[in-house]
């Protein structure tokens, strides 16, 4: 198994949560985004959609993480990402895709890049098109939370739904949000980092990280 990725990619991020929260081992292929690895002829063939992650296993290769995460609770249901009850399941769900599908396509680093470089935005004004778009989405998840009393986590232990959260927090710490309205997620962020696989996934404690 190999995880080809980039250090601070939160999609890659999420993957190395999900595969060490799993206890499965797998080697790292880093594909460094600032330099257009990904947009490779050579990767291409690999990923068709020149992104970050790709999974590789047995020959054959998954692209987009939201769909190899459910793959991963499939193909090795130990230690399950998503709980048994289908109410349950529908709960991290919405709120894991609430994540991936309203963040990530506004914010992701080819967006960013072309606010800045072909619009001609400065990087306080993306800063605050990040924070914008950010704040919004945070605001629905940590009313979701709050109705359901969630404590460190959203279950009993971490899943998917701290997979994609962990992630994007990083993130908004880089662009500086102010968190003190999220106190129901800064709580289950806080306890993730208490659990090993979490810290193991860190950006700074991968092979490519500059850190």
């Amino acid at each position: 198994m190999r995880l080809h990725g980039y250090w601070r990619s939160s999609t890659s991020y999420r993957l190395r949560i999900a595969l060490n929260l799993k206890g499965l081992e797998y080697g790292q292929v880093p594909v460094n985004l600032l330099s257009a690895e990904q947009r490779s002829g050579e990767y291409r063939r690999l990923n068709p959609f020149g992104g970050v992650p790709l999974l590789e296993v047995d020959g054959r290769t998954y692209a987009q993480s939201m769909a190899i995460l459910e793959w991963l609770d499939e193909r090795f249901p130990d230690r399950p990402l998503l709980p048994r009850d289908v109410e349950d399941r529908f709960a991290a769900r919405e709120l894991a895709m609430a994540v991936a599908t309203e963040l990530h396509a506004p914010l992701n680093l080819p967006v960013l890049r072309y606010l800045k470089h072909d619009l001609g935005h400065s990087q306080d004004e993306v800063d605050t098109w990040y924070r914008h778009w950010l704040a919004r989405t945070l605001e629905g998840l940590e009313a979701r939370l709050a109705q359901r009393g969630a404590g460190d986590f959203l279950f009993d232990a971490p899943g998917l739904f701290e997979c994609v959260l962990v992630p994007q927090f990083y993130n908004a710490r880089r662009f500086d949000l102010d968190l003190s309205p999220y106190p129901g997620l800064v709580r289950i962020d806080n306890a993730c980092s208490d659990v090993p696989a979490f810290a193991a996934a860190h950006p700074d404690n991968q092979p490519d990280s500059p850190a």
